[in-house]
């Protein structure tokens, strides 16, 4: 009981600011361009100071376990490319892949993993290593996964323009000969599109703002650079604004019609992050006979509820914000639950 009563103080609160900027908005006290430049902030400013403290005020040597970090690492790729396929092959609407996939597998560890496994184990344990070993691959595979979802849903609608173009009766009137050329050409320019995707998704990765919060703040914790207290002050007040911010402009941004009419995928992908990771990678973790704390640590690494940056950042790389901001609520609201059942569980048999 006092587990679910935890996660219930954990995750409602959460549900009420995002309520919050819903209320805010339908008294016009915000608008779309408050919501707009909120997010612009989030990404660019307040969520990389946030995740560089996080990283940079953790002592990884101390608590660094080869098979742990090596599990996590590998779980986090795993979900992530998974899920992905998943939701390419069977998403009948392919711009909506990028925001599945992401708000899928990317759990909000840096920001509730701490304060859980502190509440379990009676310190932090493991969870600022698992947040150093998971959360700059699940930054590094969001960007990699959006870029390419969002050059994918450009090229689809690029092809219906020129399907619509090109008219049923079109075909029937070309030469054999002319219909390789064009397909020729097509398959030429799908080639270049392929590179620019690529290249462009490596740009994207060496230039998001939140991957280089998460680098500059390894070596910090890696060599033990103590920060100076007044911008160590000032590094806190900024990352503290990026969570509730974030929240407020989800609510803000939120539209009934479109959130109704994307409510299915994000059923589906709060399904895959609350049950089914767990499910599929708990019993691996399980079989490796991890320590308490770890088990703790990698419980909310696969079913924490979907972080909020994935609303900012689906929002800024062109990708389904809706989806993205519809899974969140969805995860956030019913976590208490399944947290509570994946912790019972796990006690039950010894395990944490």
């Amino acid at each position: 009981m006092n587990n679910f009563i935890f996660s219930v103080n954990v995750t409602l609160p959460i549900f009420i600011v995002i309520l919050l900027g819903c209320v805010l908005k339908s008294l016009k006290l915000i608008n779309d361009n408050f919501v707009s430049v909120t997010n612009k902030y989030v990404f660019r400013v307040a969520l990389p100071v946030l995740l560089f403290n996080d990283i940079a005020t953790s002592d990884i040597l101390s608590q660094a376990k080869g098979n742990f970090v090596l599990f996590c690492m590998l779980c986090t790729i795993a979900m992530f490319l998974i899920v992905w396929l998943f939701a390419f092959l069977f998403l009948k609407d392919k711009s909506m892949v990028g925001a599945f996939a992401q708000a899928a597998s990317r759990g909000s560890a840096a920001i509730l993993g701490v304060a859980f496994v502190e509440n379990i184990c009676g310190n932090a344990g493991m969870a600022p290593l698992m947040i150093v070993s998971a959360v700059p691959l699940f930054n590094i595979f969001s960007v990699i996964i959006l870029t390419f979802s969002s050059e994918m849903g450009k090229n689809l609608s690029e092809m219906g323009k020129k399907s619509s173009v090109r008219g049923d009766g079109a075909v029937k009137e070309e030469t054999k000969r002319g219909v390789a050329e064009e397909d020729k050409k097509e398959k030429d320019a799908a080639a270049r599109d392929r590179k620019k995707t690529i290249k462009k998704a490596l740009v994207n990765i060496l230039k998001n703002p939140i991957i280089i919060g998460i680098v500059l703040g390894i070596p910090f914790a890696w060599f033990k650079i103590k920060i100076p207290v007044m911008p160590s002050r000032v590094i806190d007040y900024i990352g503290r604004t990026a969570t509730p911010m974030a929240l407020i402009a989800i609510g803000g941004g939120f539209n009934k019609k479109e959130a109704l009419s994307r409510l299915k995928p994000a059923v589906g992908a709060s399904l895959v992050k609350l049950v089914v990771l767990p499910m599929v990678f708990l019993p691996i973790a399980v079989k490796m006979k991890f320590a308490s704390s770890e088990m703790v640590a990698i419980l909310i690494m696969l079913a924490s509820p979907t972080t909020v940056s994935a609303y900012v950042m689906a929002k800024e790389m062109d990708n389904d914000c809706i989806l993205t901001s519809n899974a969140i609520m969805l995860t956030t609201l019913f976590s208490s639950v399944s947290l509570t059942f994946w912790i019972y569980l796990l006690r039950s048999m010894g395990i944490i």
